[in-house]
């Protein structure tokens, strides 16, 4: 396990967080940036994970893919795909670019919830597996 790589994959899915918080609670959220950045957070939690458990870091943005891979190492993983997590794929890519509609401000806070609940959980797992700066 490299530490180095792990950290900084928790500090930009942090940071990814912050942004997407803090533009949630202006007056006009810009709402298609904030899902970008929710499903960014969830992807690299999702990759420190990879890494903690000393497999190679897919280039992918699928966070279902990315999920499957962890119920790999740990199957209590599963409840992420009954959470909907890899719903929040649909603003790596799609979100951004393909679909012309933002999300509404309701759709968007539900992003940002499932996010922090999927954050929450790979830290514990992460502490639990014995990740030391979290």
């Amino acid at each position: 396990m490299n530490e180095d790589a792990v950290l900084l994959w928790v500090r930009r899915a942090e940071s990814d967080l912050k942004i997407g918080k803090g533009e949630l609670a202006t007056a006009d959220p810009a709402t298609n940036a904030i899902c970008f950045h929710m499903q960014q957070c969830a992807e690299k939690y999702l990759k420190a994970f990879l890494v903690f458990h000393g497999h190679e870091v897919p280039r992918t943005h699928d966070i279902a893919f990315l999920v499957t891979r962890c119920i790999q190492i740990d199957p209590e993983f599963q409840p992420l795909i009954e959470w909907g997590a890899p719903n929040l794929t649909t603003y790596a890519v799609e979100g951004r670019y393909d679909t012309p509609a933002f999300p509404d401000v309701e759709e968007t806070r539900c992003a940002v919830a499932l996010t922090e609940q999927i954050r929450n959980f790979l830290r514990q797992k992460l502490r639990d597996a014995g990740c030391s700066f979290l």
